[in-house]
């Protein structure tokens, strides 16, 4: 089965057909370095993440492009506050939001330019634009007519004649002919950083940007653009326009868009005291893992309602597979398997690929998962799991963490050699039916975070979350 994605453009679920064979070419919109990147913009990152994922899981070859701006107005404004270049301001946060990415486990894409080191094809895409009339000229700064371009608006559906009704222009602080028209080349102001070029000294545009990267990296047309629905318009509006009226080409097959984050039932927002960066949770307790689980537990195109106990759910859903991997991975060489296990995982992996075609539907993803954990712990119990049906499960599970990537599909390694020690202490005790000694054992690992659990098998640990 394809995989089948909702393309903002034609409003419908669509098949992905590469260009280029089975080569992937996708661009997403990367993070404004500014400050610390918030938890609304990794459920973002994190809908590309597994996109990117499931895309090397279907066997396609992915070229993979995510910006990172670095040059903007608010950037200009804290960096001159603080009294430091752009460059040393925004270094800064782009180091801590790639450090983040890890954290949560986020792939980093192939390419991760960086707008201030592609200021000539910006320059060059902006003479393109001139050459065909699609510019003009207005106190030093460049912008783009859209009267000219007759297809704008078909990406977000708005009315080109209703743009300008209140919170439907694209503001800017420079003076333009038309409200509706948006900024290419900001002219030279005095104490912001500023390029000379054959444009004139100043700096380019936000939207300008993201059009001369994604070309340059991954050609005049190419194959999914992805961001979250607030950069349909004006921002991705803005990229179809000046990229197709430059190049006369289709820009993009396949745009889409994930939902917004709220948290509690409310707009994140500083004013109410629920604006959140993943530091900011971690901090507060949460795991990485779990929060990595949170984000892509919704399908991405529903909007997701961030809590503090739905923090705590991911973490029980995670610990009860890795509770359930652990007790297949005990299963011993030899054993007899049962055959309706093995048709279980077989109808589990059907449905999850099934799941995952459809649009991305990580829900009805874990759904499939989740069943077979269910079926397969009844199983263990009976002591019918058998050492093929032990290799098929973990091979699937193998695979879903590909794209997944919270379960745990090793053996737990005790790093501390009295932890180890204890262990096999209290087993001696229970051996000699020192129980006593055996429950204090117990407590003392409790009290370090280790929790033991006794089985036909032997006994099991894990660690407290």
């Amino acid at each position: 089965m394809s995989l089948k994605l909702y393309n903002t453009l034609t409003r419908q679920v669509e098949p992905l057909r590469p260009m280029r064979d089975n080569q992937v070419h996708m661009y997403t919109c990367g993070p404004t370095v500014y400050s610390f990147v918030h938890i609304g913009n990794f459920r973002t990152f994190m809908f590309q993440d597994i996109l990117r994922r499931y895309l090397i899981y279907k066997g396609y070859r992915l070229l993979h492009v995510m910006n990172i701006t670095d040059v903007e107005d608010k950037i200009i404004e804290a960096a001159r506050k603080e009294g430091v270049s752009i460059q040393e301001f925004t270094r800064r946060y782009e180091e801590a939001f790639l450090q983040d990415m890890k954290t949560l486990r986020i792939q980093r894409p192939e390419v991760m330019p960086r707008a201030t080191e592609h200021i000539e094809e910006m320059v060059k895409l902006i003479l393109r634009l001139k050459g065909k009339s699609f510019t003009y000229e207005s106190n030093g700064s460049i912008y783009f007519r859209i009267s000219k371009f007759n297809d704008y608006g078909k990406l977000s559906g708005l009315d080109p004649q209703d743009l300008e009704q209140e919170g439907q222009i694209d503001e800017d602080e420079y003076g333009k002919e038309n409200p509706r028209d948006f900024v290419l080349w900001k002219a030279r102001k005095e104490g912001e950083a500023y390029w000379d070029t054959p444009l004139g000294a100043g700096r380019p545009g936000w939207h300008i940007e993201c059009s001369a990267m994604s070309m340059r990296y991954l050609g005049e047309s190419f194959d999914i653009h992805c961001g979250g629905v607030d950069l349909i318009f004006p921002h991705h509006e803005n990229e179809i326009a000046q990229s197709e009226a430059a190049t006369g080409k289709p820009f993009v097959r396949h745009w889409v868009h994930g939902a917004h984050l709220i948290v509690e039932g409310q707009k994140m927002s500083k004013s109410l005291g629920n604006f959140y960066t993943l530091r900011d949770l971690i901090d507060r307790g949460c795991n990485p893992l779990a929060l990595r689980y949170l984000l892509f537990s919704v399908h991405y195109r529903k909007q997701l309602n961030f809590t503090f106990e739905g923090v705590e759910q991911s973490m029980a859903a995670i610990q009860r597979v890795n509770d359930f991997l652990q007790k297949v991975l005990e299963v011993p060489d030899g054993r007899p398997d049962d055959p309706g296990l093995s048709d279980a995982v077989e109808e589990a992996r059907r449905e999850f690929e099934e799941a995952m075609d459809d649009d991305l539907n990580t829900s009805a993803a874990l759904g499939a998962i989740f069943e077979l954990v269910r079926k397969g712990n009844l199983l263990l119990e009976e002591g019918l799991v058998g050492s093929g049906n032990r290799d098929v499960i973990l091979r699937l599970f193998r695979d879903v963490n590909q794209i997944f990537d919270v379960f745990q599909l090793e053996r737990p390694v005790l790093e501390d050699e009295k932890i180890e020690l204890l262990i096999k202490e209290r087993e001696e005790a229970r051996a000699r039916k020192d129980f006593e000694r055996a429950d204090l054992i117990r407590d003392q690992l409790a009290a370090e975070g280790i929790i033991l659990e006794d089985t036909r098998q032997g006994t099991r640990w894990k660690r407290q979350e």
